[in-house]
This record gives C-alpha cells, structure tokens and sequence, in this order.
C-alpha cells in the first residue's frame, strides 16, 4: 500500500537513537524526508548518515526543545532547508528515575521533557499545517502508564496525560485536514533494552537474543504476540498514522503492547 509520504517533510523529535531513530529509517523508505533530531549539533549524524548511505533523504539537526527559542530554531532550520513540516513526531521523552523520596520539584523536569517539549513544538508547526490544510501530528506514549509501578511516578503521570492532550488537540483541530494521535507501545527493543534484558538474563546462563527474548516475555515482560518489537516495528505503526490512508483517524491512543495489557 501506498502511504503518500513521498516528499512529505517528517519532523521526529529525539530520533537519533533508539525508537525515534527506527521511525527515522522507515519514514526515509517511504520517500519521506526526514529531519533526525539530536539534542546537541552532532548528535544525530550518524543516522542522518545511515539513512542517506541507504538512499534515504535526512537533514540532520540539532536544538533545545526545553525553550521557545530552542524549537524555533530547529523548526526553522527545516523549513529552510526543506520546506513547512508536514509530519511532526513528537517521540521525545526520557524517565528521571525517581521515586516518591525526591522533592516534588523534580518532577517539573518530567513534565517538561514529556509534555510540554511537545506542546512546544505541536504549537510551532500547526499555523503552517492548517494553511496548508493537511498535516499529523504524533505524540509517543506508554502503555506502562495503564500499569505503572512504585518507581519513575513522575515519569508515568506526565506520559498519561498525552492520551487527554491528543484528544483535545483533535477536537480542536476539527475539519482543518491536520489529525492528531497517540502511539503507546509496550517494551521496545532498543539497544539499552536488549543490553538490560540480557545481562539479568546471563545470571540465569541464558545467552542468545532468542533465548533471552523468550524468557524476558515469560518472566519479565509478557505479552500475547511472543515477541518483542523492534525500533523499526512501532515506526511502522507510526508511519501509518502519518498517511493518506489513516486520514480519518484522529485522536487515537494506538497502543501498540502485544496485549501486554491483559496479561
């Protein structure tokens, strides 16, 4: 199927490694050029690279999406080197790793990193898409949130309020052409996942990404499919959001857990 991304211009956040860097290369094999984002000027080189090497088009940029003058200048720099944004992943979002001993201040950085990044940029790029009367907008979420543990509350709380946010900006983005929607996937593959998974596995003399995959699913992390998804497989979830064909699906929470939830 033809997702008519070809030549759109795909803004991800954070995609210079793991699950914004897999939804990077899938968005580039559908003939999407692709703004791969890092936080410093460097940072997202090398899959800006991998993507080009592959006979994709990527621009590689770099800014602050903490401040207003961080994201105006990244946003501007894509839109003078490849035109408005007509795709915008918010995929940006990192835990702090704290627990409910730490100062509550700390959890204004969760909101930030989490929420607002993405309010920030979502704000930035919709006059252009509105105008234009087509655009997606694609915030990443969590499934953890339905199931959170004692650790990282502010982390899970600040994920659960994208589900209410995307439902709003939906609602106000009636008949404007431009949907909004929510990716929440369950555990990801990324290399930091995979490292984790298989050093608590080689206590158990458990070698081999199959054999530790299939007890991290029985012991660690269930789930109904068997498998644990790749960077690459949400970025196809993703990229189904941002086509022509998903343009009646709006303010959406997809969660993409292989039935995590229920076991």
């Amino acid at each position: 199927m033809d997702l008519g991304l070809n030549g759109k211009v795909v803004l991800i956040s954070g995609s210079y490694r793991g699950t914004g860097a897999g939804t990077a290369k899938v968005m580039a094999q559908e003939g999407a050029i692709v703004a791969v984002h890092g936080h410093q000027e460097g940072q997202a080189t090398a899959v800006a690279e991998e993507i080009r090497l592959d006979g994709g088009q990527a621009l590689e940029i770099h800014g602050n999406l903490l401040t207003t003058d961080g994201v105006e200048s990244l946003v501007s720099a894509v839109e003078q080197e490849c035109g408005p944004v007509d795709v915008l992943v918010n995929n940006y979002g990192a835990p702090a790793k704290t627990n409910w001993a730490d100062p509550a201040e700390l959890w204004h950085e969760a909101w930030e990193t989490n929420v607002v990044s993405g309010v920030r940029l979502t704000q930035r790029v919709l006059p252009s898409m509105k105008a234009r009367g087509w655009g997606r907008i694609i915030f990443l979420g969590t499934v953890g949130t339905e199931k959170p543990g004692k650790e990282n509350p502010d982390y899970y709380s600040s994920k659960a309020a994208l589900p209410v946010a995307v439902r709003s900006l939906a609602k106000d983005l009636s008949g404007t052409g431009v949907t909004a929607n929510l990716v929440s996937p369950g555990i990801i593959a990324t290399d930091e996942v995979r490292e984790m998974l298989e050093r608590r596995a080689s206590r158990q003399n458990i070698e081999g990404w199959e054999e530790v995959q299939r007890w991290a699913i029985e012991n660690v992390t269930p789930n109904l499919t068997g498998r644990i998804p790749e960077p690459h497989d949400i970025g196809r979830y993703v990229a189904f959001l941002a086509s022509e064909a998903a343009w009646h699906i709006t303010g959406a929470d997809f969660k993409a857990d292989g039935g995590s939830i229920d076991t």
